[in-house]
C-alpha cells in the first residue's frame, strides 16, 4: 500500500514532448507497482522542456493517481531533471526508467531489493549480460555494444550497459555523487556509473527483457559527440573519492589512472618486442615470397607471442583456464592489425611500382604502430576480459517470449 509522503521508493520518469505515451505508460507503471511491487512506491514525472501537452498530461495524472506527481523543469535534459528530484526526494532507493517502459517491469524488484537491503549502492538494468532478452535493430545494437568496450578501454569500466534507462541508487549513495556529476544531458548515467565505480561502490546488475522503441527520437550523432567529450573530460579528472569510500567501507582498488598507466607501459614494452620480431621476421620471409603473404605470416606468428606475453606481463592471466578463448580473440585483433598493414602495402605497391624494402619496412613499422593502439584497447575491453559483452554483432536479436503490452 502506498504511504503518502514515505515512499520507499521514488521512480522518475524524466519527459519531453512524450504526450502520447505519457498517460497509458504512468497508468501501466502506477497498476503495477500497486499490484506486484512490495514496497511502498511514488512515481515522479519530471518534465523537462516540453513545448507540448506532456505538463498538462502529467499534472491531469497526478490528480488522478494516488501516488503519482509531476515537476516541471523549463530547461531540457534528462541528467537535469533526474538530478534535482533525486536530490529533493524523501525516499531510502531512487530510481528512474524510461516513460516507454522498454524494460519489462518485473526486473524493477531485483533491481531495487539489493539497495533496501543495503548490499549494493547503485544498481543498473543490462541488456548486455547472459539472462538479458533483448528486441532491438542491429544499429543500436552495434552502437550501444561498441560504447560500453570503448568505457572499458579507456575509463577500466567494469559495469557491462551503461544506457539502459533503468537505473537506481540509494539515496545516501546518491547524496555524495550527484554533486559530483557535471553532466546534465544524456552522459549522466555514465558518469554516475563511473564515479561510483571510482569511489569503490557496489553497482549491482539486472538483466532484463527489454524492447527497442521505434518512435526514439534520441540525436544519435549529437549524443556520440557528447559522449566522447565526456569520456575525454572523466580521464582528465582528478577528483578526490577516497572520502565516499572509507564512509561506506569499501575496500580501497588501485587508482584506475595508475593501474592504466602501468598496464600501457607493460604493453609498449611488449609491443616493442613484437614490432622488433615482426621486423626480422618479414625481412627473413621477404627473401623467399611475396610481401602480402610475408607480412601476413610475420604477422600471425608475432600475434601468438604477442597475446601470450600480453596475458601473463600486462594483464596478469595465469594458469590454463579461458587460454583458447583469449588466444581466439587475439586472433580477431590481429585479423584487424593484418587489415590495416595489408591496406597500407597495398597502398605502397599502388603508389609506387617496386618500393625499397627500407620504404616497406618503414610503412608496415607505422601501420603496425596504429594496429597496435587498435589492440590495446581490444585486449583492455574485450579479449581477457572475460565479462565483456561479445563482439558487436549485426544478427537479428531475438525475440522476446512476452513482448510488452499497453
Amino acid at each position: 500500500m502506498q504511504i503518502p509522503g514515505h515512499p520507499r521508493v521514488e521512480i522518475v520518469v524524466p519527459v519531453k514532448n512524450e504526450e502520447n505515451d505519457l498517460g497509458p505508460n504512468i497508468r501501466r507503471l502506477r497498476e503495477f507497482l500497486d499490484t506486484a511491487f512490495p514496497f511502498p512506491a511514488e512515481v515522479c514525472i519530471a518534465d523537462n522542456g516540453s513545448t507540448d501537452a506532456t505538463y498538462e498530461i502529467g499534472t491531469l495524472l497526478a490528480a488522478e493517481l494516488p501516488g503519482v506527481r509531476v515537476v516541471r523543469l523549463e530547461q531540457s535534459g534528462r541528467g537535469r531533471a533526474l538530478k534535482q528530484v533525486w536530490s529533493a526526494s524523501t525516499a531510502e532507493v531512487l530510481a528512474y526508467m524510461d516513460v516507454d517502459l522498454s524494460t519489462h517491469l518485473n526486473a524493477l524488484l531485483p533491481l531495487v531489493a539489493p539497495l533496501l537491503a543495503g548490499h549494493s549502492d547503485v544498481a543498473i538494468g543490462t541488456r548486455l549480460a547472459k539472462g538479458s532478452r533483448v528486441v532491438r535493430r542491429p544499429k543500436r545494437e552495434f552502437i550501444s555494444r561498441s560504447y560500453n568496450l570503448l568505457l572499458r578501454a579507456t575509463l577500466s569500466a567494469h559495469f557491462s550497459d551503461a544506457q539502459c534507462g533503468f537505473k537506481a541508487i540509494r539515496a545516501d549513495v546518491a547524496r555524495e555523487l550527484l554533486p559530483l556529476v557535471e553532466d546534465t544531458s544524456w552522459f549522466f548515467d555514465t558518469e554516475l556509473l563511473v564515479l561510483a565505480e571510482q569511489a569503490g561502490l557496489r553497482i549491482h546488475e539486472v538483466p532484463v527483457d527489454w524492447v527497442d522503441d521505434l518512435d526514439s527520437r534520441v540525436a544519435i550523432a549529437k549524443t556520440v559527440g557528447e559522449d566522447l567529450r565526456g569520456i575525454a573530460r572523466l580521464m582528465r579528472s582528478r577528483l578526490d573519492l577516497e572520502p565516499i569510500r572509507q564512509k561506506y567501507g569499501r575496500p580501497r582498488i588501485l587508482d584506475p589512472r595508475t593501474a592504466m598507466a602501468a598496464r600501457v607501459l607493460r604493453f609498449g614494452a611488449v609491443g616493442v618486442l613484437s614490432t622488433a620480431a615482426y621486423a626480422l621476421l618479414y625481412l627473413v620471409l621477404r627473401q623467399g615470397m611475396p610481401a602480402q603473404v610475408a607480412n601476413l605470416l610475420a604477422l600471425l606468428i608475432t600475434a601468438v607471442g604477442n597475446t601470450a606475453l600480453n596475458r601473463r606481463i600486462t594483464f596478469g592471466v595465469r594458469g590454463v583456464e579461458g587460454r583458447w578463448r583469449h588466444h581466439l580473440r587475439g586472433l580477431v585483433t590481429f585479423g584487424i592489425g593484418w587489415s590495416l598493414t595489408a591496406a597500407s602495402l597495398w597502398l605502397l605497391h599502388t603508389a609506387v611500382a617496386a618500393p625499397h624494402q627500407a620504404v616497406e619496412i618503414t610503412v608496415l613499422t607505422i601501420a603496425n604502430l596504429a594496429a597496435t593502439v587498435v589492440r590495446f584497447s581490444l585486449f583492455q575491453a574485450w579479449v581477457f576480459d572475460d565479462d565483456a559483452p561479445t563482439i558487436p554483432s549485426f544478427e537479428p536479436p531475438a525475440v522476446l517470449e512476452n513482448t510488452r503490452s499497453n
